[in-house]
């Protein structure tokens, strides 16, 4: 399993989501975005489908009708009804899910402190890769 830590500083977490989002779609996987916060879930859902002029990143709520056939899902716990290998925790809590090829921690100033003991605490898991990512001059930069 990988767990990527992306530090928010400049961009919002439903742009940093909907860049991810494209990637792992562009790789024929499935996503689940995963926020305790209601409202949160509801502006990413926005901002993918707002991403770019010229197309949208479909997604649902895992409650909603039909959540097993969305590319990405968004729900309060880790359950991915819709299949996904990938998963993105919004809200800066990292939930512990082996069953996901990749997870991303998306986190600012408010839970930096809890990335940080997320980030020891996993250092001596076995089968596991972790990479630390931070935004310099507009970029996405592999900082560890």
């Amino acid at each position: 399993m990988k767990i990527d830590f992306w530090q928010l500083s400049r961009d919002p977490v439903d742009k940093v989501t909907a860049l991810i989002a494209q990637r792992v779609l562009d790789q024929g996987e499935r996503l689940l975005v995963v926020s305790a916060d209601k409202e949160q879930r509801a502006a990413i859902s926005k901002g993918l489908w707002k991403s770019a002029p010229e197309s949208f990143l479909a997604n649902g709520e895992a409650s909603e009708p039909g959540a097993d056939r969305q590319p990405i899902l968004l729900s309060e716990d880790t359950q991915a009804t819709n299949g996904a290998s990938h998963a993105i925790f919004a809200d800066g809590t990292f939930r512990d899910a082996p069953a996901f090829a990749r997870t991303f921690l998306l986190f600012d100033e408010s839970t930096l402190q809890h990335a940080r003991e997320t980030w020891k605490a996993l250092s001596d898991r076995e089968g596991l890769e972790r990479a630390f990512f931070r935004q310099e001059g507009g970029k996405w930069i592999k900082v560890a």
